[in-house]
């Protein structure tokens, strides 16, 4: 059958995959799962083929393809039969070294991204602690600028390859007093003096290493600061989408590799005389979850090719995430029973496969989570993505932005702020902008021009960035990260903006 999402070249990439991890990954997948522990040879030798790089430029070592080889390289390696295995180098190239890539100077890039791409640095991300996982503004490690390096203090818990890797893109307080302002990326050295880590006993996912970090007054370069002071909360909000999304992909290509085993195993095992796949109540089972599994891959390949194509699709990541790793947790339950008491057995795949399963509803992002950000978007008019595609937007004939602000009126939410106070201020340069001041009263919204009282929160910027974000063109988070706009009190207005409805053209 036509594939509408994969070219022959992706599926000819596939069977090279196929090949080389059958005779270099599968041989040894029970023997890295009883040491709990993946060599470096297999990291290198990954590297040296290329499958560290896939998206990364051609001057860094990369290959420079489209997103559509990662899917299949993420598809393939689910179906290793090592979730430890899986996740080790998700977290390699999805999910640590791209903030790098991204964000950090081209000496750490030198320093940290190209030998990642090789296979000789292995990266790590640490945002949860033991008293704060998705709430990433609550976190409580420390990173004081003193003089030309950062003061670390702080611990991190559930941290993949945090054991035998190399470095942590560590997410800190660079200023513990500005919330979410005050978080920072830090690339710091697994290694570095103070740096400690207690290798941590799992269910599943036996093959990684998952540690415990403790930084006890750890000296890292001031250079190994990743972007911005400040801005390390507006990163990770950018790349937490790609994460969601390779997890659903690894949920789908693990649920495929349960069902082709669990099918296999149906048509040997015999009952009553009869191969156990000629069992109706068995095989409507099957024809449901199949159904399931099929309805769920390709709403998640479409937004692989909604990432493809660069679109900020947060609503969507976060249902594929949430769709895809509960379908795989429920796939292991219900493959599991297939097996009968053999399913119990650890010389069956199927155990293996329940156990790693059930992380997905939790790492990334907890269901609860994915379903609170859902329900923040379709339920409060919360916008973290654009109202309208650029095509839309050259057929209609938009407002100002002095005429968007003046007009704040018409989509405040008057319930929203009847306990809330604050002065906004508005400098937006350019013809169509002017000074503004926007002063919320319990309730009561006031939009003036000129800058009037003191404000809680000052926001700088053009006046057509700010028609721009305001009716979708341009996406504000990516705004902020270039410097397009610029705001005095980042939580503040994010805040402001939970007060108004999305700007929606008649």
């Amino acid at each position: 059958m036509k594939s509408y999402y994969f070219s022959e070249e992706h599926e000819l990439f596939r069977q090279s995959l196929k090949d080389f991890f059958k005779k270099e990954v599968h041989p040894y997948i029970d023997e890295w799962e009883a040491e709990q522990r993946i060599p470096r040879s297999i990291w290198e030798r990954m590297g040296e083929m290329g499958y560290l790089g896939l998206n990364y430029p051609e001057s860094y070592g990369g290959l420079n393809l489209d997103f559509f080889y990662s899917v299949v390289f993420t598809e393939e390696l689910a179906k290793t039969w090592s979730g430890g295995f899986s996740a080790a180098l998700s977290v390699q190239q999805f999910m640590s070294s791209t903030y790098i890539f991204k964000y950090g100077s081209e000496e750490l890039k030198q320093k940290y991204v190209v030998p990642a791409i090789q296979g000789k640095c292995i990266c790590s991300i640490g945002i949860t602690e033991p008293g704060a996982g998705s709430d990433v503004a609550n976190i409580k490690t420390t990173a004081t600028l003193q003089g030309d390096h950062y003061l670390i203090n702080g611990s991190k818990t559930f941290i993949t390859n945090g054991v035998y890797g190399d470095v942590i893109i560590l997410v800190c307080k660079t200023d513990p007093s500005k919330g979410i302002n005050g978080v920072s990326l830090i690339a710091v050295d697994r290694n570095a003096e103070g740096v400690t880590a207690n290798k941590l006993k799992k269910l599943g996912w036996h093959a990684s290493d998952t540690a415990e970090l403790g930084f006890d007054n750890v000296k890292v370069p001031a250079g190994n600061l990743i972007g911005e002071e400040g801005m390390g909360f507006i990163y990770l909000m950018n790349g937490l989408q790609l994460e969601r999304l390779i997890g659903a992909v690894l949920g789908i290509g693990g649920i495929d590799a349960a069902l082709e085993y669990t099918l296999k195993y149906m048509s040997e095992r015999s009952a009553f005389g009869r191969p156990i796949n000629r069992f109706q109540v068995l095989r409507h089972r099957i024809a449901q979850l199949t159904a399931e599994i099929e309805s769920t891959r390709y709403y998640v390949y479409h937004v692989c090719k909604m990432h493809n194509d660069d679109q900020y699709a947060v609503k969507e990541s976060s249902i594929s995430k949430l769709l895809a790793s509960e379908l795989a947790d429920k796939s292991a339950y219900q493959l599991l029973q297939m097996f009968g008491g053999y399913g119990y057995m650890e010389e069956y795949k199927m155990a293996r496969f329940f156990r790693d399963s059930r992380i997905g509803t939790i790492g990334g992002g907890t269901s609860e989570i994915m379903r609170e950000i859902i329900a923040k978007m379709v339920i409060d008019d919360k916008a973290y993505e654009g109202a309208f595609g650029n095509d839309e937007l050259k057929a209609i004939e938009l407002p100002t932005a002095k005429e968007i602000i003046l007009n704040l009126n018409n989509r405040f939410k008057e319930d929203r702020a009847l306990d809330y106070e604050g002065i906004f201020q508005f400098d937006i340069s350019g013809d169509n902008g002017g000074q503004f001041t926007v002063e919320i009263d319990k309730g009561k919204l006031k939009v003036s021009e000129g800058m009037n009282g003191e404000a809680l929160c000052l926001v700088e910027t053009e006046d057509h960035v700010y028609q721009g974000v305001e009716t979708g063109s341009i996406n504000p988070q990516q705004a902020l990260m270039t410097g397009q706009i610029k705001v005095s009190d980042l939580a503040a207005m994010m805040k402001f903006g939970t007060f108004f409805k999305r700007y929606k053209q008649n």
